[in-house]
């Protein structure tokens, strides 16, 4: 018995499927235009916008304008960067309503402010520590409402002259960065009442134009490179606090009486040798710190126990030998090293003023950190 046996020509075979294959092809281009033009795309995206916000708890507020979801990429980012700020550094005991007007931000691995910060014009308080962010953008001038500018511990360089523009300025805080000077904008800031530049360890001088600050009461200077008290300190007529404190200064100003409300002078790890008698005219200042290893010469009514003035004189023991091949390294370890002594003499002030009269077991200290 035969067997039939068809046969094809190969050409007409692969023409026939080259065929189906382009009017598959054109088929699936049609269908992309059409799903291109129809809504349906567009609501899944949306969609898929609104679940991922709710995963995040991102109010809808965020990304609902108008009744219209922002899907682009953009509002992602910023949303994402909005909640890593939240998470760093969360808003310690505030209420809802006032932490609206707080921005916190905390951690090494910021090197910049995230750009939604820019948007947020309505903040009164910037709260920035341990980052490595060196420069304060230009655009701090559109936050009218500031009232609080706590910025200490950063890689901070230098601060904008932008910073001028915050009119309602109460507080600023720029201790232990790598701030050189300080800018005579500042001096704008008209209702600042409390100024802390402390643990910049290169910081000479002041601007003049610092001496329109007459609302300030306090000024902490310390652990810096002065020679000698900045003019426009003195001319803050309402200081109530002033600390000076490990700095370069040889002597005071004769007319250092014109801080009339001043109460507390902190003028420890100087190179004094003499306290003017112009002290004597304080009659509010009740706490006077000094270092006596250089002092030959002080009016004695300062150690009288009968006023209430309570002056401790700290016989200080530097440590001048140490040296550190990395001098980046140096400057952590010099900024570490004064801020455990801020922290030291601070807990000690605050003891000391619960107490009726200086003990006399505590009026001399001696100070052997090594870090």
């Amino acid at each position: 018995m035969g067997h039939k046996v068809f046969t094809f020509d190969i050409s007409a075979v692969r023409g026939l499927w080259e065929t189906r294959v382009r009017k598959h092809r054109a088929w699936q281009k049609q269908e992309a235009e059409r799903l291109e033009r129809s809504a349906l795309e567009k609501i899944k995206e949306e969609w898929n916008l609104v679940a991922e916000c709710r995963r995040r708890g991102v109010p809808q507020a965020a990304h609902c304008r108008n009744g219209f979801l922002d899907t682009s990429e953009r509002l992602l980012d910023k949303l994402e960067r909005k909640l890593l700020v939240r998470q760093s550094s969360p808003s310690g005991g505030r209420d809802e309503g006032s932490s609206k007007f707080v921005f916190e931000l905390s951690g090494e691995h910021w090197t910049e402010l995230p750009d939604s910060l820019k948007e947020q014009t309505h903040l009164k308080e910037w709260h920035i520590s341990h980052t490595r962010i060196e420069t304060i953008p230009a655009y701090i001038k559109l936050f009218q409402a500031m009232r609080i500018l706590d910025l200490p511990k950063n890689q901070l360089s230098h601060l904008p002259a932008e910073i001028g523009c915050l009119k309602n300025l109460k507080e600023l805080n720029v201790s232990f960065n790598h701030l050189k000077s300080i800018p005579p904008e500042l001096g704008q800031c008209e209702n600042l009442k409390k100024l802390d530049c402390s643990g910049n360890l290169e910081l000479t001088e002041l601007p003049f134009e610092l001496s329109n600050l007459k609302q300030v009461t306090f000024v902490d200077i310390s652990a810096n490179k002065f020679s000698s008290v900045p003019i426009c300190v003195l001319r803050m007529s309402n200081l109530q606090w002033l600390d000076i404190s490990n700095n370069s200064l040889s002597d005071l100003p004769q007319d250092i009486d014109r801080l009339k409300e001043l109460q507390t002078f902190l003028l420890y790890k100087n190179k004094l040798t003499y306290l003017p008698y112009a002290l004597l005219n304080l009659k509010k200042l009740t706490l006077l710190a000094v270092s006596g290893d250089h002092l030959v010469e002080l009016p004695t009514a300062l150690c009288d126990a009968s006023t209430p003035l309570k002056f401790v004189n700290l016989m200080d023991n530097p440590i001048d030998n140490i040296q550190r091949q990395d001098g980046e390294k140096m400057m952590e370890s010099e900024q570490d090293r004064q801020h455990f002594d801020k922290e030291f003499m601070r807990a000690y002030i605050e003891d000391l003023k619960e107490r009726e009269s200086v003990p006399s077991y505590t009026t001399k200290v001696s100070f052997s950190l090594q870090l």
